[in-house]
Parts: structure tokens; C-alpha cells; sequence
């Protein structure tokens, strides 16, 4: 969680603490970064104050820095009572990090290049997710260079990999097509929406096609070689051939979180229950359609 108090002043001045002794409290931390930058492009002086009580996993891979980035972007303008559009937003968020411009769509989110250019997707009904965060770290840079190397040895290219993302992209548009009637789409400052209440038929359009089949995240090549035991993890959160079997189950970005997508919570819980026995840890928690994450951004 991320709590922000700023107020204009004569110089700038930015003050950051968090709970985690292992959370920069500088300009090396994202939420700093983006504060700074986007006081510059407000045109605004402010003193500022940013707590993060960190909940998250340090080198878990489930974004952390980057959402709390935006959280602060957007508790600072409502501190500030100072807005700037969305395109100005991505644009400082890419400068901060790849994959912050995300989190700033909210939603079914397309990140493509390093994360910096996103579309927002049809929604899917929301599900329920097991988060699994070992106590072992990954770290990403270092995963970023297991994967060139790999690449290097297999001869893969990055048009290779442009072709597979738009073989993809087109499945993924066909498969979605019968379920957005005509008409029912919108855009706004040159994002794509689709409208929230087709997340029925996009859910069953996701299970009729399989496309979860088809994602795969490919760190996982790197990064369960170095650590087996995220592998078995996967495993067990997958359940593949049992009634509570995951609609989906991978490793979170580069890791070192796993997660796993349910359709029920009693098959959710069955997860947890299998991660107990094994003594992994895990949280409960379900995810959030594009309308209902910017409603909560805001907490009194």
C-alpha cells in the first residue's frame, strides 16, 4: 500500500519510508522516480511524502515497483489536485520502467516491446488467484541474461519472436471477435476499451478456444533450471487432471512468485491447502476487472 501527502511549496522536496528495510528510500525507488518526474511536468513545487508498507515480495516478480509507481502518480495529483492525460502519463511511467504504463491501463492489459506500448484488452470475468511467494529471489537482470544466452545458443531471433507475439495477437482477436458485438467499443486518448459487462462472454470464449494452452511464459525455461523447486510449485498449484485443477498456473514475470487462476474459490483453496502440506506459503485474492482498479486506487 501506498500513502501519499504533498501540498505545494517554495522548493521541492521528497521524503519517502517504507516498513521493508529493503525498499530504497531515494531516487533509486520507482515510486521516487516518478513523483519527481511528474512534478516536472506539472510545473508544480511540492513537498512530498511517500510511505510504502510493503505487503510484496522483494524479487518476486509481481510488479511491486511498478504499481506502486502509479499509485503515487495518482495520490500525488489527487493531493495536488493537478491532472495531466493519459498520454503524458504513459510517457513518464515508460521513462520509470518498462512494464509501469501497465498499471496504468489496469485491467486485461497487452504490453509489447519492453512494456512501454500498451492496448487494453477485453476484459475477462474475474477469477480466483493463488499467489505462492518462496522465500528464494530471482533476479531479473540476471534472468534477462540467462534468457539472451539461451536465445544466442537456439538461434532465436527477435523477428522470431515478433511473428509468434502476432500469431498470437490475431488468435487471440478471432477467438474474442463473436463476443464484442458490433458497436461496443470505445477508445479514449487513443487507449482501446472494451465495455466491462462482456466479461461473460469473453470468459467463455477464453475457455472454448483454450487459449490459456497456448501462453507460456518463457523464463520459466531459465529460471526453473536454476531453481527446481519454483517448478515443482507450478506443479502443485496446476493440479493438471484433478476436479480443482488451475484454469492457469506459471511463475510470475522472472519470478520468483508463482501463481495460479481458479474458477471457484473452493478450487482456490484446495491450491492453498496443497501448498500447506508442501510448506509453501501462499495468499488468497482475486482479480480486478479494469473498472473496479481504479474505483479502489482511491482509498478514503
Amino acid at each position: 500500500m501506498v500513502t501519499v501527502a504533498a501540498r505545494p511549496a517554495a522548493a521541492t522536496a521528497l521524503r519517502m519510508t517504507s516498513n521493508d528495510s529493503r525498499v530504497p528510500t531515494d531516487e533509486r525507488n520507482t515510486a521516487w522516480k516518478m513523483a519527481a518526474l511528474a512534478l516536472g511536468v506539472l510545473g508544480i513545487t511540492a513537498e512530498v511524502e511517500i510511505h510504502i508498507e510493503k505487503r510484496l515480495p522483494v524479487q518476486g516478480g509481481l510488479g511491486a515497483g511498478s504499481a506502486n509507481a502509479v499509485a503515487a502518480l495518482v495520490g500525488l495529483e489527487s493531493e495536488l489536485a493537478a491532472k495531466m492525460g493519459i498520454a503524458r502519463r504513459l510517457e513518464i511511467a515508460a521513462k520509470v520502467g518498462s512494464d509501469v504504463p501497465l498499471f496504468l491501463i489496469g485491467g486485461t492489459v497487452l504490453g509489447v516491446d519492453r512494456g512501454q506500448e500498451v492496448s487494453a484488452l477485453p476484459e475477462i470475468e474475474p477469477v480466483w488467484c493463488v499467489v505462492a511467494p518462496p522465500e528464494v529471489g530471482v533476479s531479473t537482470p540476471q534472468a534477462f541474461r540467462d534468457w539472451d544466452a539461451l536465445c544466442a545458443a537456439e538461434g532465436l531471433t527477435s523477428e522470431a519472436s515478433t511473428d509468434k507475439l502476432e500469431k498470437l495477437s490475431r488468435a487471440y482477436a478471432s477467438a474474442f471477435a463473436e463476443a464484442i458485438p458490433q458497436g461496443r467499443q470505445g477508445g479514449s486518448s487513443g487507449v482501446h476499451l472494451a465495455e466491462a459487462n462482456l466479461a461473460g462472454p469473453m470468459e467463455s470464449a477464453l475457455v472454448r478456444t483454450g487459449i490459456t494452452s497456448w501462453i507460456v511464459n518463457d523464463f520459466e525455461r531459465v529460471v526453473f533450471a536454476q531453481h527446481p523447486s519454483l517448478a515443482e510449485i507450478k506443479r502443485i498449484l496446476a493440479a493438471p487432471g484433478t476436479p480443482e485443477a488451475a484454469l492457469y498456473a506459471s511463475l510470475s514475470g522472472s519470478g520468483s512468485a508463482l501463481f495460479g487462476l481458479y474458477q471457484t474459490r473452493g478450487d482456490a483453496e484446495a491450491a492453498q491447502e496443497r501448498l500447506r502440506l508442501a510448506g509453501v506459503k501462499s495468499l488468497l485474492t482475486r482479480t480486478l476487472p479494469r473498472e473496479k482498479y481504479w474505483r479502489e486506487m482511491l482509498l478514503p
